[in-house]
């Protein structure tokens, strides 16, 4: 009792990685104490490791970008001299869509990540969500938001938000699965949380079947965000799959848990 066998777990993980995971994730339910704690402790361990597949973010220095003076930035007047020179004739301000701005584009990528907790949260899920997590802390570890979601949108991690990546995996992994699924809900979360990236690239990862059982059709504010991912298991990936070409976004499967980092970084790799 309260105890792991270090051998035969480290056995299992170079035979089957998803099985272990899931079983270590099902451990830091157990109802013994001490086998709890040194169940997390070593989760958490084996999922940072895990996650870095893959190159970390690209830095770099910023960058001068033009873009439609709606979105922001100093007004760039040799690039709107054809709609000033229009409005000044016509006597009537210059409409700001019209117009174009330069602003300094921080070179990188802001990652929010989505975990669906609705619904039965099994090992497997919870493993694949903390994974998902670490994997992104280590791709965009001064911007990463992680959203967990059932009916409504809860945010355990903001963008900005210092919480170590160790603290986040415990958080994921004490999270229970309940209630509807709300993609909108969702989706909606992620945008707020990206309209204050620096980054030029914001990415939404959805890890999700992707079944929405709420009233609310997904499909429009998915389709606003500005770059979709998803992330759906294997076996259960139909409705991603519908998702993701109503709106234009990739999607990869996993089998287990263990495939998150690498499905992940073909994602933000493609």
């Amino acid at each position: 009792m309260g105890e792991i066998d270090q051998e035969t777990f480290d056995a299992l993980m170079r035979e089957d990685p998803g099985a272990a995971m899931e079983l270590l994730v099902d451990m830091t339910k157990a109802t013994d104490e001490t086998l709890r704690e040194k169940a997390r402790r070593l989760a958490g361990t084996i999922l940072l490791e895990r996650s870095k597949v893959g190159p970390s973010r690209a830095r770099g220095s910023s960058k001068l970008r033009l873009r439609p003076a709606d979105r922001g930035g100093d007004i760039d007047i040799d690039a709107s001299m054809e709609p000033l020179v229009e409005a000044r004739a016509s006597g009537l301000p210059p409409h700001l869509e019209d117009l174009h701005a330069v602003d300094w584009a921080q070179p990188g990528i802001a990652l929010c990540l989505l975990v669906d907790t609705s619904g039965s949260m099994t090992g497997g899920r919870l493993a694949a969500a903390a994974l998902t997590a670490a994997a992104c802390a280590w791709r965009a570890p001064e911007e990463f938001a992680v959203v967990s979601f059932e009916r409504e949108a809860t945010v355990q991690r903001g963008l900005h938000q210092p919480t170590p990546p160790e603290t986040l995996v415990d958080q994921l992994l004490a999270l229970r699965g309940h209630g509807v699924t709300g993609l909108s809900a969702a989706m909606r979360s992620a945008a707020d949380q990206l309209v204050a990236a620096r980054s030029s690239r914001r990415v939404t990862v959805l890890l999700s079947d992707c079944r929405a059982t709420d009233d609310k059709d997904p499909v429009p504010l998915a389709a606003s965000l500005d770059e979709l991912l998803i992330l759906a298991p294997a076996d259960d990936s139909s409705d991603a799959v519908a998702l993701a070409e109503a709106v234009g976004a990739r999607v990869e499967t996993m089998a287990d848990p263990s495939e998150a980092p690498a499905a992940l970084a073909r994602l933000l790799d493609a």
